[in-house]
Parts: C-alpha cells; structure tokens; sequence
C-alpha cells in the first residue's frame, strides 16, 4: 500500500531530500539534484502546497504521474502545480550521476505579481508528466540560466527588490516554457496529425452510437480516448487546428444539430436530449450563440 507524503513547507522539501543547508527562504528554493542524499521508495506518494519545475538527468530514475511513467534519461523537464500527486521509482543511481535542478515556488510569493493572474495561461501545469517537455541542449542553459538569477538572488541579502526580481525570473523561466512547448508541439506535428483524426472519428462514433444516457461529450473523455490530459489535448488541438478541445466539441454539436434540424422533424427539444443535453435551453443557447440564431430560426429560413 502507497504512503502519502504532503510537503506544507520548503523545510519539509529539504528533509525529504537530506540537504544540509538551510532553507534560505521559506517560500522559494532552488536544489541541485546532485546534493540530493535522500531516496524515495516507490511506494510514496508525494504532494506539495507549491509549484514545483523539475528538470532531472539520469539513466536510472523515472517520475510516474497517474499510471504513466516518464524517463528522464533524455533530459526532460516536468512542471506540477500545487496539491499534484507524484511517485518516484526507486532510485538505483548513485548521487554524484545525477545532474538538474528543481526550482519550488509558494503560490504566496507571486500573489500580489501580475504572475498570479497569468498562471492559469501556463497550462502545461496540468499537463500529465508523461507529457514533459524535452528539451534541447541550448533550450536547458536558457532555463537554467533563470534558474541561476533566482539562486544568486537568493544568497543576496533580501532587499526591497528581492522578491520583484525572483518573480520577474521565473515569470521569464515559464514564457521560455510555453516557448518551448509551441517548438515541441511543432517538431511532433506528424504525430499531432494523428491526434487529430483520432477525435473527428471518435466524436462521429460517439454521436452515432446510443449515447443519450452517457451525456455531453467532454473534453475530458476525449482525453482519455487519445491517452492524454484534457490541457495537453486540448493546447495540442490549438496548434493544429486554431480550436481547442472544447471548441471541437461545440463545433461538433452544433454541425449535427444543424443536421437533425434540417433532415428530420425532431424538435429543438428531441434534438437537444439526443445530442446529450440534459436541459433543452443549453442546446438552444449555445447554438444562438455559435450561429447569431434560434434553433427554430434557423431551421425556418433553411
């Protein structure tokens, strides 16, 4: 059986790890992956009230996200917001052949930065660790050159401008990301592709199956058809095809509403209950607001 292990502070991060310094600042640290004395078995199971960005280099450990596991033997970096749930496989690598750097921030440090209200745009923070980004040789010292700022900012003595440039860096830290996630989402374009295709025909099958008592189609279900999380589905369907996940499906429901108004004489409450709506007025509000008309108005001028 898994145990639990939720980290409320970065001292608890720093006992975890086995680090002999000190906490420097009891709402952001830095930690060289190579200092790191302590292990994690297996069967623990970690949480944190903070943001964690790790970018981790070794043959022989992996993070496991849900039931997925990613290897970081290329390099990869993975970023978790708080309250996230993440298990280690058992770290069979002596200490001195890891390589990388984790960067931890409490939600408290950015609150009153413009950053708090911009990071619900980094969506890649709710991207599933098997979803990490990869990142290339010249893209890792980019990253970790904002990661230095923040460590030398660290051992100045704090000032009146201490914490508005750690925020400023890792603000720069997490447009980098998005950066280098649009590079990724680029050089996987054929296999992107694929992705797409996949949810044309899985939102035709589930629209022309008996589908009534299952509901709406979500994005979350779509998600979990193609093996990924709804923010890296739907960021990925972005890309592609300027539309979201969710824009997918109201585009969906919409074209074969339009179908059923125009090739059979169901009514717009018949139509809404058969597309998965539970109550009609929904079916007619979105349509009036992706089309400019009522169901009935449209169906009287076609």
């Amino acid at each position: 059986m898994s145990t639990f292990v939720h980290l409320h502070t970065m001292a608890n991060l720093y006992e975890l790890f086995e680090l002999d310094h000190p906490v420097q600042n009891p709402l952001i640290s830095v930690v060289d992956f190579s200092q790191v004395k302590g292990s994690v078995s297996e069967d623990i199971k970690i949480s944190a009230d903070y943001y964690s960005i790790m970018f981790k280099n070794t043959r022989n450990n992996n993070v496991k996200y849900g039931r997925k596991t990613i290897d970081f033997q290329g390099g990869s970096l993975i970023c978790m917001a708080p309250n996230q749930v993440l298990g280690m496989d058992v770290d069979t690598e002596a200490s001195d052949n890891i390589t990388g750097w984790g960067l931890f921030f409490h939600p408290d440090l950015i609150s009153a930065f413009s950053l708090n209200d911009r990071m619900k745009e980094y969506t890649f923070f709710n991207y599933e660790t098997s979803e990490a980004l990869h990142l290339s040789e010249k893209e890792r010292q980019v990253l970790y050159e904002c990661v230095l700022k923040i460590e030398t900012e660290l051992q100045e003595n704090i000032d009146v401008y201490s914490q508005t440039i750690m925020v400023s860096s890792i603000e720069l830290l997490l447009n980098y990301c998005s950066r280098y996630y649009g590079r990724q989402f680029i050089t996987r374009k054929s296999l992107n592709h694929a992705v797409v295709g996949q949810i044309e025909k899985i939102m035709t099958r589930y629209y022309h199956e008996n589908h009534e008592d299952k509901g709406l189609l979500t994005v979350k279900y779509l998600a979990e058809k193609v093996n990924l999380s709804p923010s890296y589905l739907s960021d990925l369907l972005k890309k592609e095809t300027g539309k979201n996940a969710q824009d997918h499906i109201h585009f969906y429901l919409i074209q074969e509403g339009k179908n059923m108004l125009l090739s059979t004489s169901k009514s717009v409450t018949e139509i809404a209950y058969k597309l998965g709506f539970e109550y009609p007025q929904y079916f007619s509000k979105l349509f009036k607001q992706k089309t400019g008309k009522t169901p009935i108005e449209f169906r009287s001028i076609n």
